[in-house]
């Protein structure tokens, strides 16, 4: 069988079962045991594709992954986090917009102590959409804000999705986190500078309401109860990474034991609590330890069928300039978004694009972090984006899904000039992790 059809089966067919509906780890499963069939040598193929899924899975590299996700769910189950809208509320007074304002800020906050961007999403928007409607923000004006410092979530540290990203490519997973920091932090600025022109240009999009008063003491105090002290969460995962005195799974260790003191010393974890956070944990955790199982012997079997030798040769064989194909890529990162999850994609992508990757010289923490951008996109693009999805499954009834749509697509465009700005001006990524990875 030549390479060209090892590809359409090994890519179209998993693709075709994605699109039936089928769970991701499942499609994959489906699709390695038929390859390791074909090009394995059979049963010998099947005891292969175990060891390969043994190994991939007890990798110490995917530690971080159960930890960062311990720590969004600790500070969620025992409502810690919440107290962070009402110390950012209390905080921020006269600013146009000031509730969509608030929403990016406390966004960028959970994004910080939380690995989740459905959890942030589904928080603020349960919260926050409500209150805003409420008071008179038009609905694509406190909707738009919500979702889209939910996918910013992806970039800023902890994330687990830029953990498993890094184990699937093989880049470093320390320089992914910290060169996240900088790009998530510019488009939560950007997005707090977009709320406040607009609001002041269109009044009425987010009118201004009378604001119960607060004095002294008592408009600082939830503020430096519980925002800061979360802070200090981000602070000593980054940090340590950062000042070189821990790996990221070291990191992700005392950002859970963090997370876990902080609600002791609020009296607000409980064993129930507790048990439901790592339950949680442990769903989510083996969701994604499923889906690396498949995703290791997938590779390898693209590898040993000849397609990715014979795809990476027709790609860097066109004569186009190393920039243009990094261009395709991510363009077609951002096609695939419209259609499918973030997970299918990088498990379609990865085996292919990593290997040109690496055969062009380019450098693997810029493309990884672009890849990132990409992947925040797809949460946002209609008409599957899960941030869409989520965010019509806790506003009122009175926001449609075209409100929700026209709410991100400005949000869409300012990412995609930061993609812009990375892709012409690759120190805007590479420059922190260069300097401290």
């Amino acid at each position: 069988m030549t390479w060209q059809l090892a590809a359409l089966f090994l890519f179209g067919g998993s693709t075709v079962l994605l699109f039936l509906g089928m769970p991701v780890a499942f499609s994959f499963l489906v699709i390695n045991v038929l390859g390791a069939l074909l090009y394995l040598g059979g049963e010998p193929g099947l005891g292969q594709l175990v060891r390969n899924g043994s190994a991939s899975v007890t990798s110490f590299s995917l530690t971080p992954i159960p930890l960062f996700i311990l720590m969004g769910e600790v500070l969620f189950h025992t409502g810690v986090a919440m107290k962070v809208i009402d110390g950012i509320e209390r905080l921020i007074r006269a600013v146009p917009g000031r509730l969509a304002v608030v929403a990016v800020v406390a966004g960028t906050v959970f994004s910080a102590i939380s690995g989740s961007t459905i959890a942030t999403t589904a928080m603020l928007g349960s919260l926050l959409m409500p209150m805003m409607l409420q008071r008179g923000y038009k609905p694509t004006m406190a909707c738009g804000p919500i979702m889209a410092i939910g996918a910013v979530d992806m970039l800023i540290p902890p994330s687990a999705i830029t953990v498993l990203l890094g184990s699937l490519s093989g880049i470093s997973i320390s320089k992914l986190l910290i060169g996240g920091i900088t790009p998530g932090f510019i488009l939560s600025l950007i997005f707090i500078g977009y709320i406040v022109v607009r609001a002041t240009l269109n009044p009425k999009s987010a009118p201004n309401s009378e604001l119960q008063p607060y004095y002294g003491w008592a408009r600082f105090t939830p503020f430096l109860v519980y925002v800061l002290p979360l802070a200090a969460i981000f602070i000593v995962v980054v940090g340590s990474m950062l000042a070189g005195w821990a790996t990221p799974t070291e990191s992700a260790a005392l950002g859970a034991l963090a997370s876990i003191l902080i609600t002791v010393l609020y009296r607000a974890l409980t064993p129930r609590k507790l048990f439901d956070a790592l339950k949680g944990t442990m769903v989510i955790s083996a969701m994604i330890l499923f889906i690396i199982l498949g995703a290791a012997t997938f590779s390898q079997i693209l590898s040993f069928s000849g397609a990715t030798n014979g795809l990476v040769q027709l790609i860097t064989g066109t004569g186009l300039s190393t920039t243009a194909i990094i261009a395709c890529m991510l363009l077609l990162l951002i096609f695939l978004g419209l259609f499918i999850e973030q997970i299918s994609m990088m498990m379609i992508t990865l085996p292919v694009f990593m290997p040109i990757v690496n055969q062009l010289g380019v450098d693997q923490v810029w493309f990884g972090i672009m890849y990132l951008i990409c992947m925040q996109l797809g949460l946002l693009l209609p008409p599957h984006g899960m941030l869409l999805m989520t965010m019509r499954g806790v506003a009122p009834p009175e926001v449609s899904m075209a409100d929700i749509f026209r709410a991100v697509t400005p949000y869409v465009l300012i990412t995609l000039v930061l993609l812009a700005a990375i892709f012409y001006w690759p120190a805007i990524a590479t420059w922190l992790p260069a300097r401290f990875g």
